[in-house]
């Protein structure tokens, strides 16, 4: 039958029942292909039944309502993707290669449930990690309303329209759900949708996809709904976000009634005891991973109980209750036909492998990382060898062994050698003896780093230049209107205007912002310098140690790092003795910062970029003279180191470390033995457990209010709220 049923067109009342019962069916065959995997009818026939429906709604547009099969497609997206912020965020998963990784895992999640060695064994849900694009589905009263990407967790894109055209995704829930849910799941492609979509885009001479993951990315966040209509995309669910009113008690039954609503949910999957019915599950998946229909990455185990995963909670971005096993990387045999390096934004000069292409991880390689000399030391890679090549983690394509038996007897192959001169500005590269990575020393005159240099001149926490974003500047270095962040200051209206789509209005801000971004402070200007290693607390120190720029461009780094020394050694004898701490100079910086500022300010080149800066004015006035550091006590937090942790009640982290600071303290960014205080607020994470594994003396707001109390200047500010 290709069209509906004599007479139903011509009564209102017959084309309505008409219109509800194909709805029904139409609903019934999805559900019985994309969950249960048991099709009834062919696709022929499932196509007849869409016709009719479409023909019934086209003479009685009334009928049509949202939930209707034929309004999966809807109209195109005007302005890209309007952000959503999800109602839980959505967290990534930990990582595990290794059994080692699996049983710590399992180790931790026994300690926070406070479980000894006689408590049976913790009961968790092995699931298949599917290899797509993470998505949350949004219903309310059974009813789909919005769905978006993950996105950086807390913020997602808009792709509502899109995912209604992916017929897996149920738009009315079955039996009785609950009022509200965000339904966590993956979009995906499976194998043959991909291999037939490849092949329609190679009649059609259109982009070829790499893998299905990159297809089913592509296919979502098009702007026309129809596009994504035509692409096979499945979704499987696997979790919820804002539960709503509905409480499972465990995942696998939470997954078990995701089904029952009308949603696929991938197999096998099984509820397992302990550390060896994880493995049991890894073992049994990767032996069948190669006959599963969609491509998988690993394995993920989740704590089963659902009180038991509150408990646990979580850390940083992902939860304590479950983890993602991946499978060992694909491997590859090639040859490698060249080494190139890269020069990155700070002048590391990076190896790259060029290597005849080869299929491994499901995409075809023919670059990859060496990471740096020692590396290539390390494995003997040379050009002309034969190498496994891998992608580690599916991610990266890394060389991971050289195969030397196959290297040729009669024909020696040449040591590599990194280059004494960068490859693209030809300024010398230096080693320092601390780290394994060579660099540029050309800075900010290297084109290779230009781009990038200016990018971080102009952000916010350097020169604050609003409105030079990477599109901007590309525009500018590609047409060699800006070649250093000096240039910046000599643009004019009349450039800006004849750059495409930009109009008088936006590159009047532009340049009122550059304006605005003259007399900033030392301390911001040699952060936006980006020399190696030089962050904003580097930056900070350093402007207050020499309080200005000639001063610190002509300092004798060797006698700084001497006297440092020596101060340090005095200091640890006036530890064990009580007796007052002396100020040590540059505290935070050490020999590998202290060699990075030497090498960028003696380049003839950045020092030239630099004295044009100057004149246009952009570093603040400096003072007549540097200050010299005290040569004993400063303060009652004179000589010690703090680390700042969590939320501090009353006052933020950036306040307190400036409280410390008033006071001789040295504030640091990281934990480690020469932390003499942690201070832990609210939420505190890591540091504090590291804190905590060094035995450092752990502070919280009180106590560090008693210290500051000795410091009356500090003191003063310590309840900022109530000024």
């Amino acid at each position: 039958m290709s069209g509906p049923l004599p007479g139903v067109l011509d009564e209102p009342g017959r084309a309505d029942a008409r219109a509800r019962e194909l709805r029904e069916q139409i609903d019934r065959h999805n559900l019985l292909y994309y969950v249960l995997d048991a099709p009834e009818i062919d696709d022929a026939a499932y196509d007849r039944l869409f016709a009719e429906l479409q023909a019934i709604e086209a003479k009685y547009p009334d009928l049509i309502n949202t939930d209707s099969p034929t309004q999966r497609v809807g109209a195109r997206a005007a302005q890209g993707f309007a952000e959503i912020r999800h109602r839980m965020p959505m967290l990534s998963l930990a990582n595990a290669f290794d059994e080692d990784e699996v049983r710590a895992f399992d180790r931790r999640v026994r300690e926070g449930l406070g479980l000894g060695e006689d408590d049976a064994p913790v009961q968790y849900n092995a699931e298949l990690k599917y290899d797509g694009l993470a998505v949350t589905l949004s219903y309310e009263n059974g009813r789909f309303v919005r769905g978006a990407t993950r996105g950086d967790g807390e913020v997602g894109e808009d792709i509502t329209a899109n995912l209604r055209t992916i017929k897996a995704i149920p738009m009315r829930l079955l039996g009785e759900p609950p009022s509200s849910v965000d339904v966590r799941g993956e979009v995906l492609m499976y194998r043959a949708d991909f291999e037939d979509l490849n092949r329609r885009q190679q009649e059609a001479g259109e982009k070829i996809f790499v893998n299905p993951r990159n297809a089913a990315a592509g296919s979502l966040r098009q702007l026309d709904p129809a596009i994504t209509a035509a692409r096979r995309l499945r979704f499987l669910a696997y979790g919820v976000g804002d539960d709503g009113d509905w409480h499972p008690t465990r995942q696998s039954a939470l997954l078990d009634r995701l089904r029952a609503f009308g949603f696929p949910v991938g197999s096998p999957r099984r509820v397992v005891a302990g550390p060896q019915g994880l493995f049991a599950f890894y073992a049994e998946i990767q032996a069948c991973r190669a006959s599963l229909p969609f491509d998988i990455d690993g394995v993920v185990y989740k704590v089963d109980d659902r009180s038991a995963q509150a408990r646990l909670g979580h850390v940083a971005r992902a939860p304590r209750f479950a983890l993602a096993h991946k499978f060992p990387a694909e491997e590859a045999i090639t040859r490698l036909l060249d080494i190139e390096i890269q020069v990155g934004r700070t002048g590391a000069l990076t190896p790259v492998a060029r290597l005849e292409p080869v299929f491994v991880g499901g995409t075809t390689v023919s670059n990859a990382t060496l990471h740096n000399e020692d590396e290539i030391r390390r494995k003997d890679i040379r050009v002309g060898d034969q190498v496994v090549v891998r992608r580690a983690g599916d991610v990266i394509p890394q060389v991971l062994r050289v195969l030397t038996d196959r290297r040729p007897a009669d024909s020696p192959l040449p040591v590599f050698m990194m280059p004494d001169h960068c490859p693209v500005c030809g300024a010398a590269t230096e080693r320092d003896e601390t780290e394994a990575v060579w660099r540029c020393v050309g800075g900010l005159s290297c084109p290779a780093q230009r781009k990038r240099a200016i990018l971080h001149f102009v952000q916010r926490r350097a020169l604050d230049i609003e409105g030079l974003g990477e599109k901007l500047v590309d525009q500018l270095v590609d047409r060699d209107l800006v070649s250093s962040p000096a240039d910046l200051y000599s643009l004019d209206l009349a450039t800006l205007v004849s750059l495409p789509r930009m109009a008088e209005k936006s590159a009047g801000n532009v340049l009122a912002a550059i304006e605005a971004a003259r007399g900033k402070p030392l301390s911001r200007f040699l952060f936006g310098l980006g020399i190696a290693h030089v962050g904003e607390e580097v930056a900070r120190i350093l402007a207050a140690h020499f309080g200005s720029l000639a001063t610190l461009m002509e300092a004798d780094w060797d006698a700084l790092m001497a006297e440092k020394s020596e101060r340090q050694k005095e200091n640890a004898r006036r530890r064990q003795a009580g007796e007052p701490m002396l100020v040590v100079p540059l505290e935070g910086i050490g020999p590998e910062i202290a060699a990075s500022v030497a090498h960028f300010f003696a380049e003839p080149r950045n020092r030239g970029i630099i004295a044009a800066l100057e004149r246009q004015g952009v570093l603040a006035d400096a003072p007549a003279s540097a200050p010299a550091p005290e040569p004993a006590a400063a303060g009652a937090l004179a000589g010690r180191t703090f680390v700042l942790t969590g939320s501090l009640p009353d006052l933020t982290r950036e306040q307190a470390a400036e409280m410390i600071r008033a006071a001789g303290g040295q504030v640091s960014s990281s934990v480690s033995r020469r932390t003499d205080y942690v201070v832990a607020g609210e939420s505190a994470g890591s540091k504090l457990t590291k804190a905590q594994q060094l035995g450092i003396t752990i502070l919280d707001a009180d106590g560090l209010r008693a210290m500051l109390a000795q410091n009356p200047d500090s003191a003063q500010s310590m309840h900022p709220t109530e000024q």
